[in-house]
């Protein structure tokens, strides 16, 4: 049975007066959806057992607003991004890592024009410092050995923000073979989740763009697909099922296998 974490908040560190090296920003997805939360709990293990002092804010995080933004609801994405922007500058925030590239890209991009500046990094590219520092150590032959993995490019990591390299090196110290789709980092093809569609109706068409991503994936014979968002991974693994290869090919998040791989 592994060890019960005790995630500290802001409240409580500041309580204390302390304050953390890192804000651990969960989003939404990793906040409220149950597949997400597993990914939630990958981050956090490694964070706990990495020495990393770290705190989220809990009921005081809201949404950071991308999906209203993208929707075009510029009145809602700055409501909420100014609540958001009050809460982390009055805690002081420096430092902020998410597992969700939505909300990486618009805190990290669009908050400082509100007032809102700070250092914000993807869980891959922090995971990828922890392993090059020595921190973090990945265990030889586990659950992936002599396994294939072909890593989905998350638009807002990707093409949006230029990280390719972190994923990748971190997934390169697995055990396994690392292998590309035909569209893959500048040239990726989205999930079909982006810009808020994850939360309407498709449109009409012949195919589901989730349907032919995953195609691609599956061209590559993988038996796990990598990814470094909540929102594709819900896609890919929709993609999986409408193909009915559920039992052949898993899909597992970059923490989730880095977890696991460290025997964390």
């Amino acid at each position: 049975m592994s060890e019960r974490i005790n995630v500290p908040t802001m409240q409580e560190l500041m309580a204390k007066g302390e304050s953390p090296d890192v804000l651990f920003w969960v989003g939404c997805a990793g906040s409220f959806d149950d597949r997400a939360k597993k990914i939630t709990k990958a981050v956090v293990k490694i964070l706990h057992n990495c020495g990393v002092k770290y705190a989220v804010l809990g009921t005081e995080e809201a949404c950071t607003g991308d999906p209203a933004k993208r929707a075009g609801n510029e009145f809602l994405f700055q409501m909420q991004a100014f609540q958001n922007i009050q809460i982390l500058n009055g805690y002081e925030i420096k430092k902020i890592v998410t597992g969700c590239p939505h909300c990486f890209n618009t805190i990290k991009n669009e908050y400082p024009d509100l007032g809102g500046d700070y250092e914000v990094v993807h869980h891959t590219q922090l995971i990828q410092d922890l392993i090059n520092s020595g921190k973090l150590k990945i265990k030889e032959g586990g659950a992936f050995k002599g396994k294939r993995i072909t890593f989905h490019d998350p638009c807002y990591l990707g093409r949006a923000n230029d990280v390719y390299e972190a994923p990748r090196s971190v997934l390169n110290r697995l055990d396994a073979e690392l292998v590309e789709m035909k569209r893959c980092k500048s040239k990726g093809l989205c999930c079909g989740a982006g810009g808020a569609q994850m939360f309407k109706e498709a449109e009409q068409g012949n195919k589901e763009v989730n349907v032919e991503r995953t195609e691609d994936a599956l061209e590559t014979k993988a038996n796990f697909i990598a990814t470094g968002c909540p929102f594709c991974n819900t896609m890919m693994t929709d993609g999986v099922k409408n193909f009915n290869k559920e039992e052949e090919v898993k899909i597992m998040d970059i923490a989730e296998m880095i977890a696991m791989a460290a025997d964390l």
